[in-house]
């Protein structure tokens, strides 16, 4: 599979997105970003490559609240569900761990959500940030928990609130 790459500046750092003919494969923030990887070269990138780094650009100065780009992840069946349920989230508001696996019909698999979740490489775009604890609380994110405490603040701050966590 033939991919493509650019990187973006963000208040969160550095922004890799890479993706193939088909679609979108992943938003990975710096921290996960492999340093051997360079961008295409612009003349040489899909359209969806270069929207969807328009799109991230507009999102963080709050103009956009929902992407339209075609997404090509693989995962399993589980993890394509738990990625579904995400993707329903609303801007700007939560979703407990409990909650998604309620949703996909197996509230019994709450670890294995988690696990999912984990798994997701197109944050923001399927918003796994928008995932907290069961009271509230900020959980693990792959792309540290700063970022996702930013992430929630910026939303809340864009429609005119502002969470407060429990630490």
């Amino acid at each position: 599979m033939k991919e493509y790459r650019t990187i973006i500046k963000s208040p969160l750092g550095l922004i890799e997105i890479t993706a193939s003919d088909q679609g979108i494969v992943s938003v990975l923030f710096e921290n996960k970003i492999e340093k051997s990887q360079s961008s295409t070269p612009e003349e040489l990138q899909p359209q969806h490559l270069k929207e969807a780094k328009e799109q991230l650009l507009c999102w963080f100065q709050g103009k956009l609240l929902h992407f339209d780009l075609p997404i090509h992840v693989q995962g399993t069946l589980f993890q394509q569900q738990v990625w579904k349920a995400l993707a329903l989230i609303p801007y700007g508001q939560t979703s407990t761990y409990a909650r998604v696996a309620a949703e996909i019909g197996k509230p019994e698999a709450i670890r294995a959500v988690g696990a999912a979740i984990g798994q997701n490489r197109l944050n923001i775009i399927i918003p796994c940030h928008r995932v907290v604890g069961a009271r509230g609380q900020l959980t693990g994110y792959g792309g540290e928990i700063w970022r996702k405490a930013w992430l929630l603040n910026f939303e809340q701050e864009t429609l005119g609130f502002r969470f407060k966590f429990d630490d």
